[in-house]
């Protein structure tokens, strides 16, 4: 077991995304880990920030031939695949764009990786919109999927296509299905993390609109537990999937609250419109936890708490 992680730890990383928000942290972990990091994105959502300065970046799309010469050049041995068109809405208004990113964009990836020997690819999927309203919660990977929009049925596309290559080519895979994940260097102008966009309302001293009545749950996990998940399915032997979320459902109310605390504001919740989206989304990682002993560390009221030091902190250096 030694020899082996040695031996990972000497290997080179390619991160499509790695200037996004998950991606970067990602990045971030893999190089405080020994291995050396390659990132490929197109900065159309990415931030030039967001990047370790210890990493290699070329400012490339997922779709295009200067991938192939990226693989031949850098010739990495594991990829991590965060680089998606993650807006749900937009996904909805453009079903095509979103297939072209997601769908061929990552048969690119996978390609490249066939011919140019990569021995592992980590692919970032989606949880809650892939069960959809589900009746089990938490909800389980056995539970059925039933992706309806665009953005979840392009990502389950992708997690079908990952057992193909791995049984026809024998490229070993790790697929993480995300809970809601928020903390800093979230993009709230193009990812639409309720937390991100709560924080940046209320930081420009504006009343931000709670959908429906705000009882609505969702399962919120802190970026650093989703980094710690993959790194440990990375580093694992086995190809499979499994949730990463905390198993604890909050309503937008309490989310509401809990960053107006941390601001220490005094205002009140106001409601805007029909709830559009699910009612309820909690996942369970029980699978996680059995075959790698992982659990999530943060709580969202303390995840909170450093995310909106975050942000404050960004527009004082700002």
């Amino acid at each position: 077991m030694k020899i082996k992680n040695m031996l990972l730890s000497k290997g080179k990383v390619l991160v499509t995304g790695g200037a996004g928000f998950i991606g970067s942290h990602q990045v971030d972990a893999l190089i405080k880990s020994g291995y050396k990091v390659v990132v490929v994105d197109d900065l159309s959502t990415g931030i030039k920030d967001n990047l370790n300065p210890k990493a290699k970046f070329y400012e490339a799309d997922i779709r295009d031939d200067e991938l192939d010469r990226i693989f031949k050049k850098e010739k990495p041995k594991y990829v991590f695949h965060f680089a998606a068109q993650i807006n749900i809405n937009h996904s909805v208004e453009d079903p095509l764009f979103d297939a072209d990113v997601n769908i061929i964009g990552s048969l690119n990836v996978l390609e490249n990786c066939i011919e140019h020997g990569v021995k592992k690819i980590m692919f970032s999927s989606t949880g809650g919109a892939l069960y959809g309203e589900a009746e089990q919660i938490p909800t389980t990977e056995e539970y059925l999927c039933n992706p309806l929009l665009p953005y979840a049925i392009a990502k389950f596309t992708v997690e079908n296509y990952l057992k193909f290559y791995k049984n026809h080519y024998g490229l070993d895979y790790g697929i993480i299905r995300i809970a809601n994940a928020y903390g800093p260097r979230q993009n709230a102008k193009c990812e639409a993390g309720v937390i991100t966009v709560f924080v940046e309302t209320m930081l420009d001293k504006k009343q931000p609109f709670i959908y429906g009545d705000g009882h609505q749950t969702r399962d919120f996990i802190f970026v650093d537990d989703v980094v710690s998940a993959n790194m440990m399915i990375f580093e694992s032997s086995k190809s499979d999937i499994y949730n990463v979320g905390t198993g604890r459902q909050t309503t937008i109310n309490e989310i509401f609250g809990f960053i107006r605390d941390s601001l220490g504001l005094n205002i009140k919740e106001k409601y805007n419109q029909e709830l559009v989206g699910q009612d309820v989304s909690c996942l369970s990682s029980e699978k996680l936890k059995k075959a790698l002993n992982w659990s999530p560390k943060v709580e969202v009221e303390e995840g909170i708490k450093q995310t909106v030091q975050w942000f404050q902190d960004k527009r004082e250096r700002k």
